[in-house]
């Protein structure tokens, strides 16, 4: 919970995406049957700029073209996405259901101890969304206010245990709910990493409404995740991840999804770097 030309290689990449996407609606597939090499990838279905399932079917978001780009470096030419909630990610990876998982998946020791990862290939902060014509310049400004954030989520408790424990707290089952609580006056705030509230804000309908408070309330190391002792993969995984900053997908890819929130995104972190 820090960017905001299209070389050959991600024009490849989103060609891939366009085609994974493009075959029917009533399967969790990425793509068709093409009998081509496929890989099983565990994404988010319900974060905008993330990960995202349209109503058509279709995938969006930075870590559907991260898999997207990564998966065709691996040499496969059909991706099968799957839904993996945060609560199913480990027990995915253990089953082989999912070859690898790109969800807003912070590296932590815990996490460490059951499965391994690649990256980090984003360095996102726990923030608040607030309406435009609003300010809170540090956290302790929370403190009377209405802070929203879903059921089970470390972040507004977070907030309460660190720095405003006077916040009114409400826990909804999804972040689509406070937005619809933020934007009705409901709640003042909603709290989570700044790269699921960039994309929430970046949605049409929310655009010039909501923007981040800036506030880095902490370091969330998204990686990818891989089944533990499979180092061969994470070796390959890691490679990708540097051939598509070097060659700019990376940058394209935060401008594509990010770009309307005006998301002060940190740099391409490097591999193995993770940031306390």
């Amino acid at each position: 919970m820090k960017l905001h030309k299209v070389t050959a290689a991600t024009a490849t990449v989103f060609a891939l995406a366009l085609t994974a996407t493009a075959c029917g609606s009533d399967s969790d597939s990425g793509s068709g049957d093409s009998g081509g090499k496929k890989i099983t990838v565990g994404i988010k279905y319900d974060q905008p700029g993330l990960g995202l399932k349209t109503p058509d079917g279709k995938f969006t978001g930075f870590d559907v073209d991260v898999a997207n780009y990564v998966a065709k470096e691996l040499g496969y030419d059909t991706v099968e996405f799957k839904e993996t909630k945060s609560a199913d990610r480990e027990t995915a990876l253990a089953r082989g259901d999912v070859d690898f998982i790109a969800a807003t998946y912070s590296i932590n020791d815990e996490r460490k101890q059951k499965v391994d990862f690649a990256g980090p290939y984003l360095l996102a902060h726990q923030d608040l969304l607030i309406r435009s014509d609003d300010n809170v310049a540090k956290g302790e400004d929370l403190n009377g206010k209405k802070l929203c954030s879903v059921t089970g989520s470390t972040s507004a408790q977070n907030v309460k245990k660190d720095f405003a424990p006077n916040a009114q707290l409400q826990q909804v089952g999804t972040y689509s709910e406070c937005m619809a609580a933020l934007q009705s006056g409901a709640v003042d705030a909603v709290t989570t990493d700044d790269s699921i509230l960039a994309g929430f804000a970046a949605q049409e309908q929310y655009k010039g409404k909501f923007k981040l408070a800036g506030l880095k309330l902490s370091n969330e190391n998204y990686g990818i995740g891989v089944k533990k002792g499979d180092q061969a993969m994470v070796d390959k995984i890691n490679a990708a991840l540097e051939k598509m900053v070097k060659d700019k997908a990376w940058n394209k890819a935060v401008t594509d999804n990010f770009g309307p929130a005006n998301y002060k995104n940190e740099p391409a972190p490097k591999i193995g770097n993770i940031v306390k």
